[in-house]
């Protein structure tokens, strides 16, 4: 049975990073098992059921690279294609495996793909956008709506996926003027969402029997992402057991907020520099720390951060992808 593992990706020399590629280490021991090459994967994804990883190639002409699993873990490339836009920072994979959307940072342009049996990428529906757009998270909600955090243009993109791709008739969600929008998460009946560009966070409660102008969505809290001094431009948010967590960069803290009220629970040190990323897996969150070439693993007690024991020493790391 092999044991349980975790990809990293991160920005490598010629994306302005040191990183190897994806690197595959073993969770507990963190045992280094394996390097594959790739250009600036910064974001991963795996099929819900086929032994197959995606990363996009976070570059001016995006790519996707499909990546086939072996039973060990290690990664063999399978196919590479344009991500349609350029620096495309996030992708997920629907839970039916069947489709492949990716945010493309740089022009906005957000992009899906149809995915075949063996998982490799066939036709592509591809939404460019207004100037000033940057796509940056690509999310499937439970309704099956794909939902796509705009972090130029402040809203929530939405696209009804099924045989065909098209945009949601009621519109993108607007959402405070000056947000940010990076990246976002749903649980019980709502939805969550990191500013990156106001230090907040928000959530909405998600009704039709909203204003149509609302899209459905109404702001029911805000807070700050963290209660330091200084300016913080927050990157990740994940909701686990009732628990909203929040990665800040520049006090470089992970804080805790209780849903949907967002209490305050706790602000702990992520134990790095810059942390971009990070995933919550078997009591322990693994910090991707960009600025200082790490992953700390911190325990969770009661769902708490405690300061990080363990230290995984990787170039660049913007994303961990935990897998059993």
């Amino acid at each position: 049975m092999m044991a349980e593992v975790a990809y990293i990706g991160g920005y490598t020399p010629d994306t302005d990073g040191s990183g190897p590629g994806i690197t595959l280490v073993e969770l507990g021991s963190l045992a280094r098992l394996g390097e594959t090459a790739a250009s600036g994967p910064s974001f991963l994804a795996v099929h819900p059921t086929l032994p197959v990883l995606y990363a996009v190639g976070e570059s001016e002409r995006g790519t996707i690279g499909v990546f086939a699993r072996a039973g060990d873990g290690t990664l063999s490339p399978l196919a590479q294609r344009p991500s349609e836009g350029s620096a495309p920072c996030h992708l997920a994979v629907d839970p039916t495996g069947t489709r492949l959307a990716v945010a493309n940072y740089g022009d906005g342009t957000v992009s899906v793909h149809g995915i075949d049996e063996s998982g490799l990428l066939t036709e592509a529906w591809i939404f460019p956008y207004r100037e000033g757009a940057h796509a940056h998270q690509a999310v499937f909600g439970p309704d099956g709506v794909l939902y796509v955090s705009d972090l130029g243009c402040d809203e929530v993109r939405r696209y009804l996926v099924g045989d065909e791709v098209v945009p949601h008739p009621a519109g993108p969600v607007r959402l405070a003027s000056g947000m940010g929008p990076r990246h976002m998460a749903w649980s019980d009946g709502h939805w969550y969402v990191v500013g990156e560009l106001d230090g907040t966070v928000r959530v909405y409660e998600v009704s039709d029997s909203f204003d149509s102008s609302e899209g459905g969505w109404r702001e029911i809290a805000v807070v700050p992402a963290s209660g330091s001094e200084g300016r913080n431009q927050p990157s990740h948010l994940e909701v686990s057991g009732g628990l909203v967590y929040v990665a800040n960069r520049g006090p470089d803290t992970i804080s805790v907020f209780a849903g949907p009220e967002l209490e305050p629970v706790t602000e702990v040190p992520c134990g790095g520099v810059w942390p971009r990323h990070f995933a919550v897996a078997d009591g322990h969150m693994y910090v991707a720390n960009q600025r200082s070439d790490e992953v700390t693993v911190l325990p969770l007690k009661g769902g708490v951060p405690r300061p990080a024991e363990e230290v995984f020493a990787v170039g660049t790391p913007s994303c961990v992808l935990p897998l059993p």
